[in-house]
């Protein structure tokens, strides 16, 4: 568990986390019909070569049973929900797109994700993607000193379930510094317990996941990419965060 102990740590993670939200929002700009996934792929390259950032991604293999993740970026679309490896394809009208990114910058790593619409999506895409980023923003709004970890857990399933919307069970949240994924554990639903409190200085990544049919994923053969068990269009949004003494959290991947 990261508990930066100084303003200098929390600076490096500001500068981790705009190099990810800057690039994210030139990846919105750049999303539309006929965009080949690998010009995403090559774009962040370029991005953080530019700003001598670490891909956080990039051969990352957190246990044995995995292979190296062979990516800078995830990108996973429609009912793929997350851990998409960029590959010769091409998105097309309709389409929703999620796009994964951690850079690592000076030692902290900056982790954040956005699902973006290709030209006009259905209704229910639009309304799935705003449910699903809404969510995410009341778990940043529960995020304060006094709260527990339970708190942003509640707040999170509180937005999604009125949408009749099946919360993903199997991926969570996490805390984040000098690692990707550290403690702790953040469900996008409520836990039977309280959880840790929040304490000046805790940086978590929020990251709700939504699927329009029912909770099951499953894992494809390349060993990475999560698909929806019944086909269903899925999405997920990502921020990292700092909590700060008598006051919201900073959000630390904005552009």
């Amino acid at each position: 568990m990261i508990k930066l102990k100084s303003e200098d740590e929390l600076k490096i993670m500001r500068d981790a986390g705009r190099i990810v939200g800057q690039t994210l929002a030139q990846l919105r700009e750049m999303i539309r019909p006929g965009l080949n996934v690998l010009e995403i792929e090559a774009f962040v390259r370029e991005e953080f070569a530019r700003h001598k950032a670490k891909e956080t991604f990039l051969n990352y293999q957190p246990s044995p049973r995995f292979p190296p993740y062979p990516s800078n970026i995830c990108v996973s679309i429609n009912e793929e929900l997350v851990h998409g490896i960029p590959g010769d394809r091409v998105l097309k009208a309709g389409d929703i797109v999620t796009m994964d990114l951690g850079a690592t910058y000076k030692g902290f790593v900056g982790d954040s994700a956005i699902t973006v619409a290709v030209g006009e999506v259905s209704d229910e895409a639009a309304k799935l993607m705003k449910v699903t980023e809404d969510a995410l923003w009341a778990g940043i709004r529960a995020a304060r000193t006094g709260k527990v970890l339970n708190d942003i857990c509640a707040a999170i399933e509180d937005a999604i379930t009125p949408s009749g919307y099946s919360i993903v069970r199997q991926y969570v949240g996490h805390g984040v510094g000098r690692e990707m994924h550290e403690d702790p554990q953040v469900p996008n639903y409520r836990m039977r317990f309280k959880g840790p409190p929040l304490r000046t200085g805790l940086v978590l990544a929020l990251e709700p996941m939504v699927n329009i049919g029912g909770p099951e994923t499953v894992e494809c053969e390349d060993g990475w990419t999560v698909k929806t068990k019944d086909g269903s269009l899925c999405c997920h949004f990502e921020h990292t965060i700092a909590i700060r003494e008598g006051r919201d959290a900073e959000v630390l991947t904005l552009p």
